[in-house]
């Protein structure tokens, strides 16, 4: 597991649910929640809301998980919203073009969790002989 992309990823999905909760708009406009003026009616910017309080609860608890079960746990929920919202926006989101950006977007996002939780970080040079122990690479002190 890639704690660090997992915990980027958190914060990069907390500060959105915070944006888009301030200004509903952020979401509601790529999505073509808009009128035709490209305004959010107050009744899109009230159903986005638990989207990005959603969005901002789940990006804490990865950003902010103390061990490496939560944040694989904190990141599991996030996989299942982004996946969900895949879903979902695939196919309710007016227009096809909205719809498949909403797929990419969302399948994007959460691809990128899979790939953290799959990842192993390479090991910084002269990080000691772990490695070597186990067979692989050479051992810094036996240069």
């Amino acid at each position: 597991m890639d704690a660090t992309l997992l915990r980027l990823v958190g914060a990069a999905t907390a500060a959105y649910g915070l944006l888009v909760s301030a200004r509903p708009r952020l979401l509601a406009r790529p999505s073509g929640l808009v009128d035709a003026t490209g305004h959010t009616a107050p009744a899109t910017a009230i159903a986005l809301g638990p989207l990005a309080w959603r969005d901002a609860a789940s990006g804490l608890a990865m950003l902010t998980a103390p061990n490496d079960t939560a944040l694989r746990t904190a990141t599991a929920v996030r996989i299942a919203a982004d996946f969900g919202d895949a879903v979902l926006l695939g196919r309710t989101l007016p227009g096809r073009t909205r719809r498949w950006g909403a797929v990419a977007v969302s399948v994007g996002w959460g691809s990128l969790s899979v790939a953290g939780l799959l990842r192993t970080p390479p090991r910084r040079s002269g990080a000691g002989c772990g490695a070597r122990r186990r067979g692989v690479g050479r051992c810094a002190g036996n240069r």
